[in-house]
Parts: structure tokens; C-alpha cells; sequence
């Protein structure tokens, strides 16, 4: 079984479209029909973010720690008890492609870091777009660590240790863990996964805040 995690704080806006598209990977023809299994950590939610979670075949998990190191660290838990061999991990602001869980396991390594694409421009400041692609590298090679697309093996996060209670970075601590207990780790853009361009950040120093610090470079 593959376990998909999703960490939300208020993500009505963007909550059901990363929730359609998760659920659309149990039918990519590569899984030769693995069961996918995705928990939505609903971490402190005020807005309606639990009534759109009830509307997909996923599992909700509560929790109250406004922390994502430690929504991401539950949601694998979860996972890894009903027998998840591998842990994918995106974001709820963002859409994975159909066959991003098959890209990360073709891969053979025991951790993928992808990149990201941003899904809409739309209201963001002229000159970002240009920054983005002078900035930012979208190939294979890259070193980009993301939290809206990573995967590990199982064996390999429990390892590592599994993610740290941190507000932010939690994603290249858990990297920066692998590396140290050896673990294969591939820097693909093959795993496809869109992310918003927002700038109103749930959690300081992460995606948005560095979009944000690029907008006021105009």
C-alpha cells in the first residue's frame, strides 16, 4: 500500500482540487491497482476545511499544533500502522498529475525530491514570473526540497527517524536526515505536482515567503 499525506491549516479555497487530484493517482495504470491510501491532517482548522475533506474517499486526521513537521509526522504514523510501504507528501494548496505517485516509485531510490510548478500567475506581480524561471530550476538534477512533493520509502523515513516537530524546513531536516543515514535520494522533475502562487504564507520562511521576498525585488 502507498500512503499519501496532506498537511492543512484553512484551506477551503484550494482544499478540494488537491483532494480530486490525490485521489486521481489510485487509477494511474503504473500502480497495477496498489491501494493508495491518503490522510488529510487537519491542523487546526477553523474554516471549512474538515466538511470538504468528508467529501472524498480520504481519512482525516486531527490534530491542534498549528506545526507542520508535526501534521506530516502524524499523517505518516497513520500511514506506516496500516502498512504503507511508501510515503508521498504534498501540500493542500497544491495538484499532483495522475501519475506522480508511479513517477516517484519508477525512480528505485529510497527518497524523491521534486520540484514544483507553479500553477497560476494570475494576480502576482508582473516581474515574479520572470524571477521565477531566471531562479528557480524545474529539471532533473535540481536541489529543490518541497514538502508539496517528496516521497520515502518507509523503511527509509523511520530510519531517518521521520520528520522533526518544526514549524518550517521540516522537509529538508527530514533530507538532511536521510542523507545522514545513507539513503538513496533522486532530485527529479519527473513527479509533476502544480502549487499556488500565493504570497500569504501559513507558516513563516516557507514556499509563499519566498515568493513574496522575490515580489518586493521589483
Amino acid at each position: 500500500m502507498i500512503g499519501v499525506i496532506i498537511p492543512a491549516h484553512n484551506e477551503a479555497d484550494l482544499l478540494a482540487a488537491c483532494l480530486a487530484a490525490a485521489c486521481a493517482t489510485r487509477h494511474a495504470p503504473g500502480l497495477r491497482g496498489e491501494p493508495v491510501n491518503i490522510v488529510v491532517v487537519l491542523d487546526g482548522c477553523t474554516d471549512e476545511s474538515a466538511a470538504i475533506v468528508s467529501g472524498f474517499a480520504v481519512t482525516s486526521l486531527h490534530v491542534d499544533a498549528r506545526n507542520v513537521g508535526v501534521a506530516r509526522r502524524a499523517g505518516a504514523e497513520r500511514l506506516i500502522a496500516q502498512g504503507a510501504r511508501w510515503l508521498a507528501f504534498t501540500d493542500a494548496d497544491s495538484r499532483v498529475e495522475n501519475d506522480w505517485l508511479v513517477a516517484q516509485l519508477a525512480l528505485g531510490v529510497d527518497a524523491v525530491c521534486g520540484s514544483v510548478q507553479v500553477d497560476d500567475w494570475e494576480g502576482a506581480p508582473g516581474q515574479l514570473r520572470k524571477l521565477w524561471r531566471e531562479r528557480y530550476r524545474d529539471a532533473d538534477g535540481h536541489r529543490h526540497v518541497h514538502g508539496a512533493n517528496l516521497g520515502v520509502s518507509t523503511q527509509a523515513y523511520l530510519r531517518a527517524g521521520g520528520f522533526p516537530p518544526l514549524p518550517c524546513g521540516e522537509d529538508v531536516a527530514l533530507v538532511d536526515l536521510l542523507r545522514v543515514v545513507g539513503a538513496s535520494i533522486a532530485w527529479s522533475a519527473a513527479p509533476r505536482v502544480r502549487t499556488s502562487a500565493r504570497m500569504q504564507a501559513r507558516v513563516r520562511g516557507g514556499f509563499a515567503d519566498t515568493l513574496a521576498r522575490w515580489a518586493q525585488e521589483e
